[in-house]
């Protein structure tokens, strides 16, 4: 979970009087990520995952991201998140916090799953007296609280993906990516984090869903972005963009 700030080579598009009306709180330009796939020591091949993306965020938005496996979602997210860097154009961040949720959340194995919530909330940008005001309920929240001081790498895969949920959720940030799955956990957890999440898109939360599930995206987002072989092929209303998404697949 990564906290990305504004950089000084941002600020003349920053100063824009066409960005400053449209309140917007992540603006992708021309984003492009390369990848080399080595196939032997002499011999590299570039590919290019992510091509010329352009795209703005505003406060309150839920926007879905379709596409089929391999289209370029999760690294789209990654670069929102800040957790890779584009290799051309840029992700801008107007001094917002974004988090990441994912079945793959990063935690330090060694310590406890309380030194990892402040740890996480520290990454986030969030004050510590904000964070200790929110870990009782993280840690209810998750329903590990035997386990709360082991070390994480004690932890089943289940019990990682409840607490990196029960963080995500109750450390509000301003934008939250969702990779995939709403529901982690086992079948009591799952219904609760899905109904978690779903309440969490329908409020104000600003949300980037990436999901397989047309009617999840159709239910919960607002604006949909459909991505194939990294690039954008469709981007608008919801429903517009999965009914041309969906039409395409059946031929």
């Amino acid at each position: 979970m990564i906290c990305q700030k504004i950089s000084q080579e941002t600020l003349d598009f920053e100063k824009s009087p066409s960005c400053k009306s449209k309140n917007i709180l992540l603006s992708v330009r021309n984003v492009g990520v390369v990848f080399n796939r080595n196939r032997s020591i002499f011999r590299k091949k570039e590919f290019e995952a992510i091509k010329n993306i352009s795209f703005d965020v505003h406060p309150g938005e839920s926007i879905g991201i379709i596409g089929h496996n391999g289209a370029g979602k999760s690294t789209l997210l990654s670069l929102l998140a800040g957790i890779i860097k584009p290799d051309r154009g840029q992700v801008i961040n107007y001094g917002v916090k974004v988090s990441m949720l994912s079945l793959q959340i990063g935690f330090v194995n060694e310590l406890s799953g309380l030194d990892n919530i402040v740890l996480s909330g520290l990454a986030l940008g969030f004050p510590k007296t904000d964070i200790y005001q929110k870990i009782d309920s993280i840690i209810e929240f998750s329903g590990i609280e035997e386990h709360i001081n082991y070390p994480v790498r004690t932890y089943s895969t289940g019990m990682r993906a409840r607490l990196g949920f029960s963080i995500t959720h109750l450390l509000q940030t301003d934008v939250l990516l969702i990779d995939e799955t709403l529901g982690v956990g086992d079948k009591d957890f799952q219904q609760k984090s899905t109904k978690a999440m779903k309440e969490k898109i329908k409020s104000d939360q600003t949300v980037i869903l990436v999901s397989h599930n047309a009617g999840v995206i159709k239910e919960l987002c607002d604006r949909s972005i459909w991505i194939e072989k990294g690039a954008i092929v469709a981007e608008g209303p919801t429903g517009e963009v999965v009914d041309r998404y969906q039409n395409e697949k059946q031929k």
